[in-house]
């Protein structure tokens, strides 16, 4: 398989565990369990833009900010990705750092 193919794929994948995500809050949030996410502020989180291997993104390294740190927080509750208001978020693997993405081409 060709490397774009590969490519290509991947992000298929990131779409769709993205809407796997969504539907089960949805679907919590229907059924009356929905847990309370912690509270935090994307504006209040210092980004910097990025390349990556599937484009251009946002990264942040912020650890000094609540926001930043409710965040982590909310990112390892739902097993490092998450989506918000159109926004994907991720947390990097090995170290404090947080990535994102606008939702949509």
């Amino acid at each position: 398989m060709s490397e774009k193919a590969l490519e290509i794929l991947a992000d298929f994948c990131d779409a769709l565990e993205a809407a796997a995500v969504n539907v089960k809050h949805q679907i919590a949030e229907l059924q009356g369990v929905a847990q309370k996410s912690p509270s935090w502020n994307p504006d209040k989180i210092k980004w910097v833009e990025a390349d990556g291997t599937h484009g251009k993104y946002e990264r942040s390294e912020d650890v000094n900010s609540l926001d930043f740190k409710a965040l982590m927080k909310d990112l390892e509750a739902h097993q490092g990705k998450l989506s918000k208001d159109g926004f994907f978020y991720w947390k990097f693997e090995k170290n404090a750092v947080i990535g994102r993405k606008k939702q949509g081409k």
